[in-house]
């Protein structure tokens, strides 16, 4: 056999063009396609950048060579760059081909069980297990370009914003929400445990405490909860913590951030973001991410539909219940069955459907008996337009308007412009809500969390009604990232954990070795932290983040390339002194 030549990348296939003509090359890649034609052979040889034509004459002098060749071997061309005959627009190099003077079989390929041009028609399940085959695919290559250079551009971005990049430990204790975490045995100290962080929170306070003032880093975090669509148990994180600043100064770090990332794309993000308070956001569209691409807001009719003289409507206010609205344009568009599906979701979200008005051939109608008069004035005195439907949901206050959040999603995203790019600020959130189920307070982002100056003193009287200087980032309907103002007084931190229904000795166990660094001059300090897998399935416009990660899992939390989770033998069990029970 022939002696290989020396193997040394100097083009890319998918590169080659009319700079090169005229001139021998050397390429890599894989056989995308082949076929021949009038006895000469042509392949489609692909490298991450793209595609090149490779065309083998009929005098080739190893043509048995040429006729073992299929799809998915890995070849060296070695060969003249010419002008095409028949150039192909859709591709770079479709004005040259190469013309084949050797080529190098460097390995060869069994049938794949699908090409990866054709991922798309197969199931998740076999992308998956076979996912080296899926990435060859130009999209998915293309993905992972793009999240390259999004990591760099915020490294960069953020160094020169004078943050230090620091590592921290992925072995640590275990967090708060124990119940979340991936733990980890320890063999020299059996019966102990290590655990993956779900976030390097106390970690990155720590920096602060140490005096690095701006800290960042891209991490890996994990937790072991039900995936989604944009959710995995293990994610990435841009992770970033600073002293000594408001959170107006990191809103506009954060925002010149995005401006890069974006410009990743050559998109243009408009700055500053908007910012609304946690209370504006709930009651205007239902939830706390809401997608500002759908034009509109629930409205408060509950005074308004007093003179409808209803007693459904009535029995509800009567009740502390609220009727909330919303208002959507082209009547016409409502026909009974699509009527019907409003009502059916209604029900399937938890509620007991939806009361609809609008004017017909006849005259206004509704879906109670309500009046055709004072439904003309309901619309007079709320200036609707009379080509506009309402519908109309009573519940208790906050069913209320969660019900109606969620109406405007499944009836708003016929209307929402999905070149837009709207990003949200939303600020002070309560500091704790109560778990019913628990009956206790719980914290609303984190523990460390501090409340508002003016809201200190409520803390032991009324702490439902503490707010927090926390805050969230919104990107058309989904939440990118979280973060607040640290408590770096030791005796607040002390008290808020006390309204956690935590323990003395729970309280040292847990969190012992960061209470007394706070003893040590801890400064003012706030930070942040976004998913980036999620910025980056946003920016491709992608519906899920196992399209940016290399190797995802399931929404089941398997990894069927690797076939974990699996059994471990029971000496090495018996060695880490972990024992399953049946």
């Amino acid at each position: 056999m022939a002696e290989k030549q020396y193997l040394k990348r100097e083009f890319y296939c998918g590169k080659i063009d009319e700079k090169v003509l005229n001139k021998k090359i050397k390429v890599y890649g894989w056989v995308n396609k082949i076929r021949e034609l009038g006895g000469i052979t042509f392949i489609d040889l692909r490298d991450r950048e793209g595609i090149l034509q490779i065309v083998v004459k009929e005098n080739y002098s190893d043509i048995e060579l040429v006729k073992k060749i299929g799809r998915e071997y890995v070849l060296m061309v070695f060969g003249e760059v010419i002008k095409r005959s028949n150039p192909n627009p859709d591709l770079f190099t479709g004005n040259v081909e190469l013309v084949a003077e050797k080529i190098e079989i460097l390995s060869d390929s069994e049938l794949s069980p699908f090409f990866p041009e054709n991922n798309s028609d197969v199931s998740e399940e076999l992308r998956f297990q076979y996912r080296y085959l899926d990435l060859r695919n130009q999209k998915m290559q293309g993905n992972f370009k793009i999240r390259s250079k999004v990591d760099l551009s915020i490294r960069n971005y953020l160094s020169n914003q004078g943050f230090l990049n620091i590592e921290t430990p992925m072995l640590s204790k275990a967090t708060p929400e124990g119940a979340r975490d991936y733990l980890v045995p320890s063999r020299i100290y059996k019966g102990k445990m290590f655990a993956l962080p779900q976030s390097p929170q106390l970690f990155k306070q720590l920096f602060m405490v140490a005096g690095f003032e701006r800290y960042f880093q891209i991490v890996k975090c994990f937790r072991d909860e039900d995936l989604r669509a944009d959710r995995q148990p293990e994610f990435t994180q841009i992770d970033i913590e600073m002293s000594f600043a408001e959170p107006k100064e990191l809103f506009e770090i954060v925002e010149g951030m995005f401006k890069e990332i974006f410009n990743v794309r050559k998109v243009n993000i408009n700055t500053p973001f908007r910012i609304m308070s946690y209370d504006e956001v709930i009651n205007k569209y239902g939830n706390d991410k809401p997608d500002l691409r759908i034009p509109f807001e629930i409205k408060d009719f509950s005074e308004k539909v007093k003179r409808f003289n209803s007693n459904i409507l009535n029995d509800i206010i009567k009740n502390n219940g609220k009727i909330r609205g919303l208002v959507l344009p082209e009547s016409s568009r409502y026909s009974r069955k699509v009527l019907e599906n409003v009502n059916n979701y209604i029900r399937e979200m938890g509620g007991k459907g939806a009361v609809w008005i609008k004017e017909t051939e006849n005259g206004f109608k509704s879906s109670l008996k309500i009046e055709p008069e004072k439904l003309k004035n309901f619309y007079k005195e709320n200036e609707i337009n009379r080509d506009d439907i309402v519908f109309l949901i009573g519940d208790t206050p906050s069913q209320s308007l969660f019900l109606a959040g969620k109406l405007r999603e499944y009836l708003g995203k016929e209307f929402i412009d999905k070149n837009k790019l709207e990003f949200l600020w939303i600020v002070d959130f309560p500091l704790f809500s109560y778990n019913e189920d628990e009956k206790r307070l719980d914290s609303n982002h984190h523990p460390f969390t501090s409340p508002k100056s003016e809201d200190i003193e409520k803390l032991d009287s009324e702490p439902l009604k503490v707010k927090s200087i926390a805050y969230d980032l919104v990107l058309n309907g989904v939440e990118i990232g979280g973060g607040s103002r640290r408590i770096n007084d030791i005796n607040l931190q002390r008290k808020v954990f006390k309204l956690l229904d935590l323990t003395d000795e729970e309280i040292n166990e847990k969190f012992g070795f960061f209470l007394n660094a706070l003893k040590f001059g801890a400064p003012p300090h706030l930070g942040i932290a976004f998913g980036l897998d999620r910025i980056v399935m946003l920016l491709l416009g992608e519906e899920s983040i196992r399209e940016v990660i290399a190797f995802p899992k399931t929404t089941s939390s398997l990894c069927l390339l690797t076939g974990s989770p699996s059994k471990v033998p029971e000496k090495q069990l018996s060695e880490l002194g972990v024992k399953f029970e049946e």
